[in-house]
């Protein structure tokens, strides 16, 4: 009899068990359209493993009621990516380890260019290995009402380069917070585009391309591809940009801004550049390496880094006093073998898990999971220096920047607490 008792907690146990392998190994969801509030029935969705190359997981079909289950034995064990067919359109969700429910959004299309409205330019430039790189970012708005997805075959958003330059890397950040590589549309003289669907809400786009720079210096001539947008330039110490109407604004975060009023329809803006830019800044900007991008059919080459470069001399005020807390955060979640993002990370840790399969098999645990809380810090950090760049720029309200900052203060209150 007292033999009983143990047999059957460890009976328990184990149908505990496999229960929960089970669980893991399934994931139920719902599609549903945000522009009519209805659920999608009869959509293809595809589960993609972000940890491992985006190989395909699983592909259903919603039902009636524009639900769907997958089954698959690396659900659970790491991150998911959905991406649901509409209307022609991929959208994409993202499922966290731990989590068996998700619903993918997805919205009406539409063809009307005044659905987007550019925002904000920022245009960086960093002398490197003989070569002056040019690294661009847009800020697209997307406030249609009722919301809709703004995309055009034929290429929806379009940008002008420089004389002489050559496009190296073109990506587009939405919601999720992943750069997805885009391939560029030549429309002649300088002039390119992609096809993106533009959600509601803000996408960023972002390109890279090099310059001739003989004897340390060139003369840079801006396209203005959407007129009406202040723009707003940076170079690292050492880096010096004049030019008519250019007017220095001082320092953010260690890189030197520039600011010049929004340019007319057709307009250009001459640039000089000269100087090599300080050791330092130079270091910074080689550190960040190449970031391996994993996106759609669209992918092309190899991909160099757009993202404004990580300053390495910021101290990240906001950021004070989290390194003591890094070892303390890995002894607690290397018990663990799935790593459970909070729901308000979603977006950022989808981000930062290609970063983490990268030292697939190769890290323990531990390590993996400091990998995974200095690549989100380090996003968070550009956040923070592009929030400061637009306020500088005069292209958001108080109002958005002050919720803009409360939302990366609660996003390092949810990693400082794992």
């Amino acid at each position: 009899m007292k033999a009983f008792w143990p047999r059957l907690l460890t009976t328990a146990l184990t149908a505990l068990f496999a229960a929960s392998a089970t669980l893991a190994g399934t994931v139920h969801g719902s599609v549903i359209n945000r522009t009519t509030g209805k659920p999608v029935p009869n959509t293809d969705v595809d589960l993609l493993s972000p940890t491992q190359g985006m190989a395909l997981l699983a592909s259903v079909k919603t039902d009636a009621q524009g639900q769907f289950t997958a089954t698959n034995d690396a659900i659970g064990a790491g991150p998911v990516l959905l991406r649901a067919t509409y209307q022609g359109v991929s959208f994409n969700a993202f499922l966290p380890p731990g989590r068996p429910q998700v619903d993918v959004e997805v919205f009406d299309v539409t063809k009307d260019p005044k659905t987007i409205v550019p925002s904000s330019h920022v245009i960086i430039f960093q002398p490197r290995d003989g070569k002056l790189i040019g690294a661009e970012e847009y800020n697209v708005k997307n406030s249609s009402q009722p919301p809709v997805a703004y995309f055009r075959t034929e290429g929806n958003f379009e940008f002008a380069l420089p004389e002489k330059a050559t496009l190296q890397n073109v990506t587009a950040t939405g919601s999720l917070g992943m750069d997805v590589p885009q391939a560029s549309i030549d429309k002649g003289k300088g002039l390119f585009a992609i096809a993106y669907a533009f959600r509601p809400g803000e996408t960023n786009i972002r390109l890279s391309y090099e310059l001739p720079y003989p004897g340390n210096s060139a003369s840079v001539k801006l396209p203005a591809t959407y007129p009406g947008m202040r723009i707003l330039l940076v170079a690292p110490p050492g880096v010096t940009l004049t030019g008519e109407g250019i007017s220095a604004a001082g320092q953010e975060q260690g890189m030197n801004v520039f600011l010049h009023d929004a340019l007319a329809a057709k307009g250009s803006l001459a640039v000089s550049v000269s100087g090599v830019g300080s050791p330092q800044a130079t270091e910074a900007a080689d550190g960040q390496g190449q970031q391996a991008q994993e996106g759609n059919s669209r992918t092309q080459g190899q991909q160099v880094d757009v993202a404004p470069p990580r300053i390495d001399d910021l101290k990240w005020p906001m950021l004070f006093g989290l390194v003591a807390l890094f070892g303390l955060g890995a002894i607690l979640l290397s018990r663990k073998q799935v790593v459970v993002a909070p729901a308000e990370e979603e977006d950022r840790t989808l981000a930062q898990s290609k970063k983490v399969a990268k030292a697939a098999g190769q890290q323990s645990s531990v390590e993996a999971v400091k990998e995974s809380v200095n690549a989100s810090l380090d996003s968070l950090k550009e956040d923070v220096f592009r929030l400061e760049l637009r306020k500088q720029a005069g292209t958001i309200s108080e109002e958005d920047y002050a919720r803009e900052k409360s939302r990366v203060e609660k996003l390092l209150r949810d990693l400082v607490r794992g």
